[in-house]
């Protein structure tokens, strides 16, 4: 039989301790991703760690290091696929990124120990421990300090409240104005408030303005005949 023929015993523990290893690492990032009750907790860590690991060992060997170089680069693809199936998007706001970063880790953990680099998967591990739990304070209190339009990316809005039968025309005009300012719209959206006022909003194309520039710009646009109120607000990105 082939595998009679074909079975070594030192390979076999070599592989062995391989799977041990990634089995063990990939065990102590999923159980901090369980503790967290994140998509992919304990058990798929732990799954991709020893499936990377036995790809890469496999491809140790039948191909020695050259084919192991090249299934590695086929694991750091792939396991793209499975990250996106725990990304979600809910409205405005993406989660699951830092899961499906972690998943990839766990795979790079695998392709270690698969390579017998074992002290380099104990070190990736401690370091994918380390930026998941000692690092969380810190991004706690980064997200409760005041944020400031200035200092990142943001998305402004120009809203007017206008008489309805004078929308359109004062869309355009909504728009030449901005033009005109240097803050030019991605789009302009109107829509019904009652019976007789609309709401127009501008989203600005800029990330980043000058608080007083649209400041004169709305107060040009409050002397508009038809506008009953007009301003201007941010919402910083994430």
């Amino acid at each position: 039989m082939p595998f009679i023929t074909s079975f070594n015993a030192a390979d076999f523990l070599s592989t062995a301790i391989s799977l041990l290893v990634a089995f063990g690492l990939g065990a102590l990032i999923g159980l901090e991703r369980q503790y967290r009750q994140r998509t992919a907790g304990l058990r798929t860590n732990v799954l991709v760690a020893i499936g990377a690991c036995q790809f890469v060992d496999m491809a140790m060997h039948l191909a020695g290091p050259d084919g192991a170089v090249r299934v590695i680069a086929y694991v750091v693809s792939g396991i793209g696929f499975l990250g996106a199936g725990v990304i979600m998007k809910e409205g405005a706001n993406v989660r699951g990124l830092n899961t499906a970063a972690t998943l990839w880790c766990s795979a790079a953990v695998g392709a270690c120990a698969g390579a017998d680099l074992v002290a380099q998967a104990v070190l990736l591990t401690a370091f994918v421990l380390a930026g998941n739990t000692m690092l969380r304070p810190l991004v706690q209190r980064l997200e409760r300090m005041p944020r400031h339009a200035e200092f990142g990316e943001a998305s402004y809005e120009v809203v007017l409240m206008v008489k309805a039968e004078l929308a359109a025309e004062l869309q355009d005009r909504l728009a030449k104005l901005l033009d005109a300012a240097k803050y030019p719209a991605s789009n302009i959206e109107a829509e019904e408030r009652g019976e007789s006022l609309a709401e127009l909003t501008a989203t600005l194309v800029a990330t980043s303005v000058r608080p007083e520039d649209l400041n004169a710009a709305v107060a040009q646009l409050r002397q508009l005949p038809g506008v009953t109120s007009a301003g201007w607000s941010t919402r910083i990105a994430d």
